[in-house]
């Protein structure tokens, strides 16, 4: 079972550059598939510096630690989380995490949306109690790892207060779930799905990401959904 919470006030996720510019820079599949140096030329190739400019001024008074999702893809070790926190790390004065990591393989790069919500990511690690994070992943799609990454850190008693990504869809940059997506969801597929949900991963379809229950509301029926994340779960 997954752990998640529901959404409080949740900044927007920051992100640094566009899919193209990412996926099409040289250094990307080697850095994907775990090379660390080619992660650090991909990341100070694009990091904005006006994201960075934001950061400094939303979080400096607190210094978040920044914790960097460390997924395993089909390529290898995805080196870009950990560069891109090491290289913040540096421009801005904060720390980083080492202790907090990801332990299954969800082969999320390039897969679809039922595929993201059947294999959640999962992670462990010592949380420090009482301290600020700053979430770090290379790319949101859905947004399901950093609200997992997000709800580990808060049963450790840690705060979250936003994320960063080098790239990502601009319309999962809003995390948090809105009352009304909510409302619609729930309306359109009621406690059938409600129940299953809760069943299949531990959590309430209140804890879904924004974009997660947006892709669930245009799926026609309970039917399908039962069905696509059955079969994604197996792969």
């Amino acid at each position: 079972m997954i752990i998640r919470y529901t959404w409080n006030t949740v900044p927007l996720v920051w992100i640094h550059n566009n899919e193209s510019a990412v996926k099409q820079h040289y250094a990307y599949r080697a850095a994907k598939s775990g090379d660390p140096s080619s992660a650090y030329i991909l990341v100070n190739s694009l990091l904005n510096p006006m994201i960075v400019e934001q950061l400094a001024k939303s979080y400096n008074q607190q210094k978040p630690i920044l914790v960097s999702a460390h997924a395993v893809e089909r390529m290898g070790v995805n080196a870009i989380p950990e560069a891109l926190a090491d290289v913040l790390a540096q421009l801005l004065g904060w720390t980083t995490d080492n202790s907090i990591i990801q332990t299954n393989i969800v082969g999320h790069t390039g897969a679809d949306g039922f595929s993201r919500l059947a294999r959640q990511a999962r992670f462990d690690g010592k949380v420090l109690a009482g301290y600020d994070y700053l979430l770090v992943d290379d790319f949101v799609g859905q947004g399901g790892t950093l609200a997992n990454l997000r709800a580990h850190i808060i049963q450790g008693n840690g705060t979250v207060l936003g994320a960063t990504v080098l790239t990502g869809k601009p319309h999962s940059a809003n995390l948090a779930l809105t009352s009304q997506t909510l409302e619609y969801l729930r309306l359109k597929h009621g406690e059938q799905l409600e129940n299953w949900w809760q069943q299949q991963f531990g959590f309430g379809l209140d804890c879904l990401t924004e974009s997660e229950a947006r892709y669930l509301l245009n799926t026609p029926n309970v039917e399908r959904i039962r069905n696509k994340i059955t079969e994604a779960s197996q792969r």
